[in-house]
C-alpha cells in the first residue's frame, strides 16, 4: 500500500521547483487528477489535467463524501477524489498532492494518515525580495507577505517542515520522506 503525501507552502517558497526536481522521472509516485465542476475549455481532455463533472454530478460527489478536499475559485469548484487517490495507493504507489495550506488541512482532517509537509520559505527578507521581483506594486507585495505569514500560522497540522533556503538540501530532505 502506498502513502499519501501532501506538500504545501506559500507562494515564493520554491515548492514547485523543489517538487518538480524530486518527482522528475519517478515512476513509483502516482498522481490523482483533480476533479472540477467547471466547464471544459477548448483543447482540454477529460482526465488530463482535470476530471470534469456537471453541477448535478458535482452535487452527488459532494453528498457521497468522496472529496478529501474542496475549494471554490472564480466561481468554479475543485477538489481531490478519495477514490482516485485510493486507487493509486492500493496499487502500491505513493501519491503526492501539492495544495494550498487550507486544502492540505482538509486532506489531513479527512485522511489523518496522510503525510503533510510544509515547505518553509527562505527568511522573510528573501521572500520579500522574491515577491518584489514578480509583483506589480508594493501593495501586492504586502498582501503576499501577509498571506505567507497566515499560511505559516495555519500549518501547525503538518508532520514535517522543510526549509527551502538551500534548494539542494530541501530536495534531499523531501526525497528522504518518499
Amino acid at each position: 500500500m502506498g502513502r499519501l503525501f501532501v506538500i504545501t507552502g506559500p507562494s515564493g517558497a520554491g515548492l514547485k521547483e523543489i517538487l518538480k526536481d524530486v518527482l522528475d522521472g519517478r515512476r513509483d509516485i502516482g498522481h490523482a487528477v483533480p476533479v472540477t465542476a467547471r466547464k471544459m475549455k477548448q483543447g482540454e481532455v477529460n482526465g488530463e489535467g482535470f476530471w470534469f463533472f456537471d453541477l448535478e454530478q458535482w452535487a452527488e460527489i459532494l453528498a457521497s463524501g468522496d472529496l478529501l478536499e474542496t475549494t471554490e475559485f472564480a466561481g468554479n469548484d475543485y477538489g481531490t477524489s478519495r477514490k482516485l487517490v485510493n486507487e493509486q495507493l492500493e496499487a502500491g504507489r505513493n501519491v503526492v498532492l501539492n495544495l494550498e495550506v487550507e486544502r492540505a488541512a482538509q486532506v489531513k482532517a479527512n485522511m489523518p494518515e496522510a503525510v503533510c509537509v510544509y515547505v518553509e520559505p527562505a527568511d522573510e527578507a528573501e521572500l520579500r525580495a522574491r515577491y518584489e521581483k514578480s509583483c506589480r506594486s508594493e501593495i501586492e507585495v504586502s498582501v503576499r507577505m501577509r498571506e505567507a505569514k497566515r499560511q505559516r500560522e495555519l500549518s501547525g497540522f503538518c508532520d514535517f517542515r522543510i526549509d527551502s533556503s538551500d534548494p539542494e538540501k530541501a530536495k534531499k530532505d523531501l526525497e528522504a520522506l518518499f
